[in-house]
């Protein structure tokens, strides 16, 4: 892991959709490797949009995205790409080879990697997602829970310095949540995660962002803030389950 720079930066970043909806406003927070990061909101609070901008994907109209110090352009757009690593909700939009072993192989094949150092990386991706036997099976015979993880394992494999989650424990069965828990639990590397599931962020982040109306209103240790009910509730969210026990 590489502490010695920062992880993901944003100065002022701000994006107005064509329709005039104000997604991001000066959005402006440091977060540094080693670190869990929950990403919270309500609906449309802008939270999908800052995840797109930590990749490329939206383009920031004002402001500067960096990640491990590296600012986002589109000469680095490769470069940064390969350090962050964003798993989407819905894992069938990742998923679109003939086998899982090949959904998780094709991202380090495109940087040219030779098939050792390939089939090294997928074998390592498959055992940290608890995926091992599983790798001749097309996306579409796994269950939820296992696409997710498979999606997760894809990214995996490009070996980022960062791991972005879009509501990871979204539609999944009690049970497969659970796997999905502690499955992240285990997981060493630096997170930041977007997510509804507030138990799921009291659990597993020792730090929360709260962002409303393309604002980031709150910034700190994540039960501390989780636990604040005037906070929670004056931007759209509940307490935990677990903070009131």
């Amino acid at each position: 892991m590489h502490c010695e720079a920062n992880a993901i930066e944003l100065q002022n970043i701000s994006y107005q959709y064509p329709d005039g909806t104000e997604a991001l406003r000066d959005i402006s927070v440091l977060l540094r490797h080693e670190q869990r990061i929950a990403l919270l909101g309500p609906n449309g609070a802008g939270k999908s949009t800052l995840i797109a901008h930590l990749n490329g994907i939206i383009t920031a109209q004002t402001g500067c995205v960096l990640i491990e110090d590296v600012p986002l352009t589109p000469q680095t757009l490769v470069t940064v790409r390969q350090r962050i690593g964003i798993v989407f909700q819905d894992p069938d939009n990742m998923l679109f080879m003939t086998t899982i072993a090949d959904d998780i192989a094709f991202g380090p094949r495109n940087l040219g990697l030779d098939e050792e150092q390939v089939q090294d990386r997928v074998s390592r991706a498959l055992a940290t997602t608890g995926l091992e036997g599983l790798e001749s099976k097309p996306g579409m015979h796994l269950s939820f829970g296992q696409k997710k993880r498979a999606a997760i394992a894809a990214v995996l494999a490009m070996e980022p310095a960062v791991l972005v989650l879009d509501e990871p424990t979204s539609n999944l069965d009690p049970r497969g949540r659970t796997e999905m828990l502690d499955f992240l639990r285990g997981l060493e590397v630096t997170l930041l995660m977007a997510t509804h599931d507030l138990d799921a962020a009291w659990e597993l982040c020792d730090r929360a962002l709260v962002i409303d109306e393309g604002r980031l209103v709150a910034d700190g240790e994540a039960h501390a803030i989780m636990s604040d009910r005037e906070l929670m509730q004056d931007h759209g969210l509940e307490v935990p389950l677990s903070a009131r026990l």
